[in-house]
């Protein structure tokens, strides 16, 4: 008989399951008080009830542990700054979209040299945020797989999920049954409406193929995310972050019956794929939430140690504390414009 499933696999690798990843790596009572608490805070400035503002900044995507906690160090100390205004999130991004080929994340490929290693992709994911956790900071990051939440879902404060998955059913489903915040981005041709009707599904409960902590293909029955809201990040004809685009937002979250604000993406559309514009965006939402706008939650940036980007290639001639993917701002600025956001908000 002729075979016809499995024509074009090499072959199928064993990988960890869940639970003995988390064996190997587990949460200790510290790092579980700040992700709970973290969810908490932002469940309350997302609703209002907290005046405070979220960052979520940090890395398009992580590569190098040293850089990361460098990174982290550096933004927990301003943290304890602007504790009173700004919740600080960092990005701890593991998987990256490629619109046809490209380096597809820390998950996928740790080594940087295409061997794929997605076990120790694993390993150093989940090593990554618990260290954080440790040094005291909140982690954000963008689901891709929906088998990859059981493996770190446990560590993270907030997730997002991107432009071109949020009109996904899968993506939709996952977020119901996740537990944290998730932010949905607006499409790439700046439409919002995927995005609103993104978390309109999310909030809802669904049953779903996926996997138990043991590697068990199961059933999931969620109870849906009340927590999940836009990311405006701007569309392939103009960015949309300024005052009339708000508005516009809140007009359509308003008819949807939808009580959590939004997400200010100041990178990507918003940018023009310039990290350099990020600033521009930057400034003039600073303005929105100084002028007393209700609606804006936060923001996020894009930004490491050193500016701009470079190609991925062997990690030891690599530059120090520069993104593999989109270009960041530098520390010095993130630095800056921290402290500007922090003195626009009003409590």
């Amino acid at each position: 008989m002729e075979h016809t499933d499995n024509l074009n696999i090499v072959q199928f690798k064993q990988l960890i399951t869940p639970q003995q990843l988390k064996d190997k790596y587990p949460e200790d009572e510290q790092v579980a008080h700040l992700v709970a608490q973290s969810r908490r805070i932002i469940h309350s400035i997302l609703t209002n009830e907290d005046k405070r503002r979220i960052v979520i900044t940090g890395p398009c995507s992580l590569h190098d542990k040293k850089a990361t906690y460098d990174y982290a160090n550096r933004l927990k100390k301003l943290q304890d700054k602007v504790a009173d205004k700004l919740l600080l999130v960092m990005r701890a991004y593991f998987e990256k979209p490629r619109t046809t080929l490209g380096w597809k994340g820390m998950l996928y490929d740790p080594y940087l040299d295409g061997s794929d290693n997605i076990e120790e992709g694993f390993n150093r994911a989940r090593e990554i945020l618990l260290e954080l956790g440790k040094i005291g900071l909140p982690c954000a990051t963008e689901f891709l797989d929906p088998i990859v939440p059981q493996y770190i879902a446990d560590l993270i404060s907030w997730a997002a999920i991107g432009a071109r998955t949020a009109e996904s059913q899968i993506h939709r489903q996952m977020a119901s049954g996740l537990s944290m915040p998730i932010g949905f981005k607006n499409a790439t041709d700046g439409n919002l409406t995927s995005a609103v009707d993104a978390v309109k599904a999310a909030g809802s409960p669904h049953s779903f193929l996926g996997i138990s902590r043991n590697g068990q293909v199961i059933i999931a029955e969620t109870r849906g995310n009340k927590f999940g809201h836009i990311v405006m990040r701007g569309g392939s004809s103009e960015p949309n972050y300024s005052a009339e685009y708000v508005a516009f937002a809140g007009i359509l979250l308003k008819k949807a019956g939808i009580p959590n604000g939004i997400i200010i993406d100041c990178s990507h559309a918003n940018s023009n794929k310039d990290y350099r514009l990020q600033r521009n965006a930057f400034s003039d939402v600073a303005r929105q939430v100084k002028n007393d706008t209700k609606l804006i939650s936060g923001i996020m940036l894009e930004s490491f140690i050193t500016e701009g980007n470079q190609t991925p290639a062997k990690p030891e001639t690599l530059t120090y504390g520069q993104s593999l993917t989109d270009g960041c701002i530098g520390w010095e600025e993130t630095e800056e414009l921290i402290g500007i956001f922090a003195n626009a908000v009003k409590l």
